[in-house]
Formats: C-alpha cells, sequence, structure tokens
C-alpha cells in the first residue's frame, strides 16, 4: 500500500569554517591511507537475493577501504571509498564519527560503499534472531570492519601534509539504463576525478567518481571481488604510481555499458581507468586561496510504502533473502514502518560540492542536483553513511519496475527529490546565497 509522503529532518550536524580569524591559521594539507577489509571466514554476500545465505567460497581479489583527509586547520573531511555492497549502518557510522572526532579531530566524513555484489553482508547484529549463534563470522567481521574504518582513517588523518588540489570530467559512454522504457532513458554519464597533490605537484591521491552497478560477475560466483572499480584503481594505481579512491554515484538505475572488447571486470576496469588517465592529464592543482570546509548532516523519517507491521509481507521479505537479514532489517532499519535515510552536505573551500546519500538514487536525482548546483564542481556520492534500498525518482516510481516499485524501493513516494532540495539549500547557504535583511523601523 503506498502511503502518503511525511518527513521530518533531525540535524545532527553542522560544521561550518569560514575565512573569518579562527584559533588555527587556515591551511590545506591532505593525507591518504588504506586497510585490507577482506573477510577471511565463509560468510553471507551481499546484493543477490537469490544467494540466500549461501556462504562465500574463497577471494577473487582483495577489498579495500581507502580514506582520504582534507584539513583545512580548523576542520577535516574523511572520504572514505569501500570496496563493499553498501556503506556502514547508521549505528556503526555513529560510533566511527564520535570515535575520529575524538581521536583525530575528523568532524565531516562520507563512507561509501562501490557496491559490489560481491562483497560481504553487514546487516547482521550480535542479537538472537539477527546473526548471533548462526552467522557468528559474519556478526564478528562487522565489528572487525568497524574498527579498521577508524584506524584507516586516523591514520589518514596522521599524514597530512601541505596539499594541492584541483579536478576535471569528462562524459563517457560506459554506463546505461537499465530501469526505463521510455526514450530519452536518463543516464549520468559524468566521469568526475579529484586529485589531490603534494606541495611539489607529487599525486597523493585520486578520487574517481562514476554511476554504475558492479554487477559484472555471475550472482552464482560466491568470490568476494571489488568487481570493475577494483580493477580500475588498480590500473590506474599502476600506471600513476600513487593512490585511488572510488566513490560511486547515483546507480540506482544504471548499469556498465559494455562492448566486445570491454566485456568482464578487467576489461572494462582498464577501460574506464584509461578515461581516468585521460582526464588527470588535463588536471592542474592548486592551492586554494581561501582554504575551509562547511558541512551538514541530516537525519530524515520518511514511511514505508509498504506495510512492515504485516507479517505476511515480513515472511515474504525473509524467503526472498534470509531470516536473520530481514528480521535484521525489520528490526533496526524500518522500525515503525519508517525509513531514516541520511544526507551530508560538504562544501570545499567554497567551490567544491560534495553530496552524499544513504540509498541507491536514479540518475536523475545527480543530473538534476548538479544542474542547479551553483558551486563550482558538484559530485554525488551514493551509498553513503548507510543505506535504505532504491530511490526512485518520481517519474521513473510511477513507470514502475525494479528498483522503482515497492518491493525494494520502500521510502516514501518524492522522498529523494525533498532530500536533493534540502542539499542544495544548504550548499547554497554555505555559498551566502540567502541574505536577510532587518526591516527599517
Amino acid at each position: 500500500m503506498t502511503r502518503v509522503l511525511r518527513c521530518s529532518v533531525c540535524l545532527v550536524l553542522l560544521v561550518s569554517v569560514p575565512t573569518m580569524a579562527r584559533a588555527q591559521a587556515a591551511s590545506f594539507k591532505v593525507g591518504y591511507a588504506k586497510r585490507d577489509i577482506t573477510p577471511t571466514k565463509p560468510m553471507p554476500m551481499w546484493g543477490y537475493g537469490d544467494r540466500h545465505n549461501l556462504l562465500s567460497k574463497g577471494v577473487m581479489d582483495p577489498l579495500y577501504a581507502k580514506a582520504v583527509v582534507i584539513d583545512t586547520g580548523s576542520e577535516k573531511l574523511a572520504i572514505v571509498g569501500m570496496d563493499l555492497g553498501r556503506a556502514p549502518r547508521a549505528d556503526m557510522i555513529e560510533r566511527i564519527r564520535a570515535a575520529v572526532k575524538s581521536t583525530s579531530g575528523v568532524g565531516l566524513m562520507m563512507i561509501s560503499g562501490s557496491h559490489t555484489h560481491h562483497g560481504p553482508v553487514i546487516e547482521l547484529r550480535d542479537k538472537p534472531g539477527e546473526g548471533k549463534g548462526v552467522f557468528d563470522d559474519a556478526v564478528a567481521y562487522v565489528a572487525e570492519l568497524e574498527r579498521k574504518l577508524i584506524d584507516v582513517i586516523d591514520e589518514a588523518a596522521g599524514k597530512t601534509r601541505d596539499a594541492r588540489i584541483g579536478w576535471g570530467s569528462a562524459m563517457v559512454e560506459m554506463n546505461r539504463n537499465r530501469h526505463s522504457k521510455i526514450e530519452p532513458k536518463p543516464t549520468d554519464p559524468e566521469l568526475s576525478v579529484l586529485r589531490f597533490d603534494d606541495a611539489e605537484g607529487k599525486p597523493v591521491a585520486l578520487v574517481v567518481n562514476f554511476a554504475a552497478h558492479p554487477t559484472m560477475l555471475s550472482g552464482a560466483d560466491l568470490r568476494f571481488s571489488a568487481e570493475y572499480p577494483g580493477q580500475m584503481m588498480n590500473e590506474v594505481e599502476s600506471v600513476l604510481g600513487t593512490n585511488c579512491v572510488f566513490m560511486q554515484g547515483a546507480a540506482g538505475d544504471l548499469s556498465c555499458r559494455t562492448t566486445p572488447q570491454t566485456k568482464g571486470i578487467e576489461s572494462f576496469g582498464k577501460a574506464l581507468a584509461q578515461k581516468v588517465l585521460e582526464i588527470n592529464r588535463g588536471i592542474r592543482t592548486s592551492v586554494p586561496e581561501k582554504p575551509s570546509l562547511q558541512g551538514m548532516d541530516e537525519d530524515f523519517t520518511f514511511e514505508t510504502r509498504v506495510d512492515f507491521r504485516n507479517p505476511i509481507l515480513v515472511q515474504l521479505f525473509k524467503l526472498a533473502f534470509f531470516s536473520e537479514l530481514a528480521t535484521a532489517y525489520v528490526n533496526n532499519d524500518i522500525a515503525d514502518n519508517t525509513i531514516r535515510p541520511h544526507l551530508t552536505t560538504v562544501l570545499v573551500n567554497g567551490e567544491l560540492a560534495l553530496v552524499g546519500t544513504s540509498g541507491e538514487f536514479f540518475s536523475d536525482h545527480s543530473n538534476r542536483l548538479k544542474a542547479r548546483s551553483r558551486a563550482k564542481k558538484t559530485l554525488f556520492f551514493g551509498y553513503c553513511n548507510d543505506h535504505h534500498m532504491y530511490f526512485p525518482t518520481i517519474e521513473g516510481a510511477a513507470e514502475g519496475g525494479y528498483g522503482a516499485d515497492p518491493t525494494v524501493s520502500w521510502v516514501a513516494l518524492g522522498a529523494g527529490e525533498l532530500m536533493m532540495n534540502k542539499a542544495l539549500v544548504n550548499l547554497y547557504t554555505m555559498m551566502g546565497k540567502y541574505k536577510f535583511k532587518m526591516p527599517a523601523l
């Protein structure tokens, strides 16, 4: 049953660092670190429901968490890309945020999963019926992952050095709309690259932003893999001798567009890497004139489109996935028939906008955000700081189909548009676009 949109917004954190004099002088520094997060024991795999509770069988290629920390003297931002299907759960994000704020002074963070469907399930919890006693290795992995994410952010924050920043992008025909039947089908073909260099101009790290489902491997393959993003990062790092981080975009309705030459994760990943390298050759980095970080973290509350208090529906959910996973999700992520997605809005140096959302947003959400933003550059990070399934556009939901129907899109209609509007309000506020004058008496 479709329900009326009802939304409440909770402001969790507002960090604003303008160019006024502060206790610490403004500077621009960047650090990088990575951790191997490949599970060492068999556990349920994320992404394909028809696997149910089948356990993994080995490793095709390792999974990593890679962190870039930006330090402007008075505030720090962590950008973390993981070779996992989703971002950490809300409770994990809360603990990670508190820990790195205390240990490293990192007040803003954007942790995204690449959305590989060959990573481990991380929804299971140390509670009876939600994983404990049945999938103890998976529960233990979640606790280990949380510690590693804290460690990798702390390490990157401890390695910051004077840096330069630059970016570039190109429109590439390497993704396709897998959902819509209406022409022209929306896509977001923009491949964006942020590059951070040290003071001498040597690259510290590249952050690559692109939108396409990493679902090229068969669901029958039960080996862990970073999929095409991992292959792309390996190639970029090999050619440039530096570090590469992947941040997935609004890939809810987008898959990889392949040719006979780019079928398979290695071929596609290397072809995408060549596009990244072409963009990189045109990037010129510089020291920001006015280093600053401004950011907002917000939780929204929406009613679900379906009634998860219905025991028949919950049973169907358990059959579609597996009992412990479904129970953990129903008890924690959609309790009381509400979904609580997260929005992170960051403005770097007054000109680079980063918007992260905790779900699989359709590509036109990203397209419209970029078209309406007045920042010099705007990037959209999906699967960021939690995960709440599909967010179709209003038009996409009206068309129906996988990703748009309430079977996998549980959030109220129009939720994505509301969150994108709020992101724009946030950005314009940070850029000082809204003026208010007291009326004369």
